[in-house]
C-alpha cells in the first residue's frame, strides 16, 4: 500500500491574528510559518517522495514548496482543487472571536455534520470531496510507484481533520477531538480492507522509516515490533 503524508500549511498571517482566512486570497505564511514549513521539509528530506499535492491556496503552495525544494530527482507537483480549504461563505474574513458569538458556533463544535456555512459549504461536502480526492490520488500513486510510494498531500486544518476523522472510522462529529497544527505531519495508509493511521499532527521527529520497504496489509497482533529508531550519535 502507498503512503500519504497530511501535511498541514505553516502559520499564515491571519493565524497569528485570529481571523478565518478561508479561501482568501493572497494569504501568506509569516515568519514563524516559513520555518515551520523548513523544519517540515527538512524531516521529509530522508523520504524520497513521489509527489507532493497541495491545495491551490497560496499558503499551501508555499509550505509545499519548501518540502519539494528538499527533494532530490524530479517528482509530481499537482495542484489539487479538492483539497482547497472549506468555503466558509459568510464566514470567511471574520476574526474567530467575533464567530464565536454565533449562534451556528456551539453546532461547529459538537455536530459539524448538521453545518452548512451561509452561503458556503457543509462540512459533511467538505469532508466528501477532500476523502475521495486523497483515497484517488493515493490509487493513483500505488498504481504508477507501487506499495512502497511515498507522497505528501499539503492542505488546510479542517480538511485533514476531516480525512484524518475518515481514516480512524470516527463520525465527523467526532473530529473536533483531533488536532491538527501548523505545518504538522500525519501519515496515513490505505490498505485493501482499512486505512492504517501512523501518526498525528507531529511537527517533531525522524521519518526517514517511511524510505523502507512497503508494509504488509495486515495489523500485526500484539503491536509488532515497530520501525527502527535512528542511531544516535556518538562523540
Amino acid at each position: 500500500m502507498a503512503t500519504v503524508i497530511l501535511v498541514r500549511h505553516g502559520r499564515t498571517t491571519a493565524n497569528a491574528t485570529g481571523l478565518l482566512a478561508g479561501r482568501t486570497a493572497g494569504v501568506l505564511l509569516d515568519q514563524i510559518g516559513r520555518d515551520q514549513a523548513v523544519v517540515t521539509g527538512e524531516r521529509l528530506a530522508a523520504v524520497p517522495l513521489v509527489g507532493v499535492v497541495s491545495s491551490p491556496l497560496e499558503r499551501c503552495r508555499e509550505t509545499a514548496q519548501h518540502i519539494i525544494d528538499r527533494q532530490s530527482g524530479t517528482l509530481l507537483t499537482p495542484i489539487e482543487d479538492e483539497l482547497s480549504e472549506c468555503d466558509y461563505g459568510d464566514w470567511q474574513g471574520r476574526t474567530l472571536q467575533d464567530l464565536s458569538a454565533e449562534k451556528l458556533w456551539s453546532v461547529v463544535q459538537t455536530q459539524p455534520s448538521a453545518v452548512t456555512f451561509p452561503n458556503g459549504e457543509a462540512m459533511a461536502a467538505m469532508q466528501a470531496r477532500s476523502v475521495a480526492a486523497i483515497r484517488r490520488l493515493d490509487a493513483a500513486f500505488e498504481a504508477e510507484h507501487g506499495p512502497g510510494a511515498v507522497w505528501v498531500a499539503v492542505s488546510h486544518g479542517d480538511i485533514i481533520k476531516s480525512i484524518l476523522a475518515d481514516a480512524f472510522g470516527m463520525h465527523l462529529d467526532l473530529f473536533q477531538r483531533i488536532n491538527v497544527g501548523p505545518a504538522s505531519v500525519s501519515i496515513v495508509r490505505y490498505g485493501s480492507s482499512r486505512p492504517t493511521v501512523h501518526a498525528t499532527n507531529t511537527d517533531a521527529g525522524d521519518l526517514s522509516w517511511l524510505a523502507a520497504s512497503a508494509p504488509t496489509a495486515d495489523a500485526p497482533v500484539g503491536g509488532g515490533a515497530g520501525h527502527q529508531a535512528p542511531h544516535a550519535s556518538r562523540a
